[in-house]
């Protein structure tokens, strides 16, 4: 085997990067549904037979920094998977994230010694009680369909009951149908790039080369946070209600830098689970810490499991950072764990780390379905931008996806072919962001108009309080949302909770501003 010098390193992590982000561009041209094809909600990665990350995309962090708990969770279940094999797995108790997120792992090579090709994308329906599977609900089966790991395809050859199953539980079964495939095919061809790269190095070559990014990555992930403070740093936060009660959720981190350079986040005092869905699973407050701490370690880094080398979580059965099923969790994904990535960096803040205020926050998730103007059924999903928090170098960037998401704004052109709707307005919202020495970004006003009656939910955050400066900063604006009847009454929307829309009506949508960098 000829060795792995630093040339070739680089060459192995172009390779393997490489082939996540072409398994990502075939899902996104392949998929039918907009939620994947326009706003690019997915997201591929490759780890090695040990089940460690070896190389991802760029895609979705909230996605990737938990795909090692479902690649750890379908190893437990199948230990002789090969080339061929597929499973399917959607459970956030056993390796998922939330339900819309269908995770699909492919195996590569020889049984107990395959690598796997991860795709996940979010569905823009999953069933459960409400269009787009994302509305506040009292447990888990109300959010939709629970899919443990199961074989989709196997030896080559799909498994259609799997399917067929997963189609008879959704609104949109077509569209579920294209995604599905969609996946399927972006993961056969990270399939065959991978077999064509240990026909042409090596399998051993290849695993050597995983293990050495691995090195590499702890080493200079050290060496990156060496000026960080040893001791223990404490931040407390909490949560605007679960859409069902009002109260608070407290989150509790109390983040230690040991003296041997190990970084401890223990959340273990953090509330109990809550009757809403914000309850997060380990899996997305491991994404959420490996994310702040990639983002303070620089852009040099590659990401990859070397990361996890000297990290380590701690969170308490029963908890809103560790549920008991069956607690619904559908918001843990998408906003519990903005707010967890604010937690962290602070805590790093408070370590010595050049960290900027708080970005908006919230993916604010609005779902709408019903029946179409051709008596078709939808579902339609979105997050909408805002504000990012500035910094010490500049102002916040305005109307963007912030930190634990990456996806794009669905085009106006695209939305309105495909749904019953029409986009009356959308545009900065002006002075949203917060004050300060550099200014936090500005959120966005979005003004959509039902051509058929819907049904619709809000999962937003940062509605009572805007996210927080930094280094005497001032707070963004706060989000808020109403609607508009067509004889021009106004009536207040819930920031988490169900509406509905008469044709006519107008949904108008403000989302927060980042926080401002420094006094004035």
């Amino acid at each position: 085997m000829t060795p792995l010098n630093a040339v070739r390193l680089r060459v192995f992590h172009e390779l393997f990067t490489s082939i996540a982000e072409e398994c990502g561009e075939l899902l996104r041209q392949t998929a039918p549904s907009p939620n994947i094809r326009e706003r690019r909600d997915y997201s591929c990665a490759i780890f090695d037979a040990s089940g460690a990350l070896v190389a991802q995309a760029a895609h979705i962090p909230v996605h990737l920094g938990s795909a090692a708990l479902s690649i750890e969770a379908v190893r437990t279940r199948f230990d002789d998977l090969a080339t061929g094999d597929a499973i399917l797995l959607n459970d956030p108790y056993a390796g998922g994230t939330h339900l819309p997120d269908l995770t699909l792992i492919h195996a590569v090579g020889e049984p107990g010694a395959a690598w796997y090709v991860l795709t996940r994308a979010h569905h823009a329906d999953i069933g459960g009680s409400e269009p787009g599977s994302m509305a506040p609900a009292h447990d888990l089966p109300a959010e939709g369909l629970r899919i443990p790991p199961v074989h989709e395809s196997r030896r080559g050859v799909p498994v259609p009951e799997v399917e067929a199953l997963l189609l008879a539980n959704t609104r949109t079964p077509e569209q579920r149908r294209g995604d599905l495939r969609a996946q399927r095919q972006a993961g056969a061809l990270g399939v065959e790039r991978i077999l064509a790269m240990m026909d042409h190095h090596g399998v051993d070559t290849i695993a050597a080369a995983a293990v050495a990014l691995r090195e590499y990555t702890t080493r200079l992930f050290r060496a990156s946070l060496a000026s960080l403070e040893n001791g223990t740093f404490a931040i407390r936060d909490a949560l605007e209600g679960d859409g069902i009660d009002d109260e608070p959720i407290g989150l509790a981190l109390e983040f230690t830098r040991t003296k041997q350079g190990r970084l401890v986040f223990d959340f273990q005092q953090s509330d109990d689970q809550c009757r809403g869905g914000l309850n997060a699973n380990p899996a997305i407050v491991l994404a959420a810490v490996l994310y702040a701490l990639a983002c303070v370690a620089g852009d040099e880094l590659p990401i990859n499991g070397g990361l996890l080398t000297d990290v380590e979580v701690r969170t308490r059965k029963g908890t809103v950072l560790d549920p008991e099923f069956p607690a619904a969790v559908a918001g843990g994904n998408v906003e519990t764990s903005q707010r967890l990535v604010d937690m962290c960096l602070a805590a790093l803040g408070r370590a010595g780390a050049d960290v900027p205020a708080s970005s908006q926050g919230t993916m604010n998730n609005l779902t709408l379905g019903g029946t179409g103007l051709h008596g078709e059924a939808f579902a339609f999903y979105e997050t909408l931008a805002g504000g990012s928090g500035a910094s010490r170098t500049g102002v916040g960037a305005s109307c963007v996806q912030s930190h634990m998401t990456n996806t794009r704004n669905t085009p106006i052109e695209d939305c309105e072919l495909s749904q019953p709707l029409v986009i009356e307005r959308l545009h900065v919202r002006r002075r949203s962001g917060g004050r300060g020495h550099h200014r936090g970004g500005d959120g966005l006003v979005k003004e959509l108009r039902a051509l058929v009656p819907l049904r619709g939910a809000l999962l937003s955050e940062r509605r009572v309080q805007g996210p927080p400066g930094r280094n005497g900063g001032q707070p963004g604006k706060p989000g808020r949302q109403w609607i508009v009847d067509a004889h021009g009454v106004r009536r207040k929307v819930s920031a988490k909770g169900r509406f509905s829309l008469a044709a006519g009506d107008r949904l108008i949508l403000e989302t927060p501003g980042g926080g401002g960098f420094g006094a004035t």
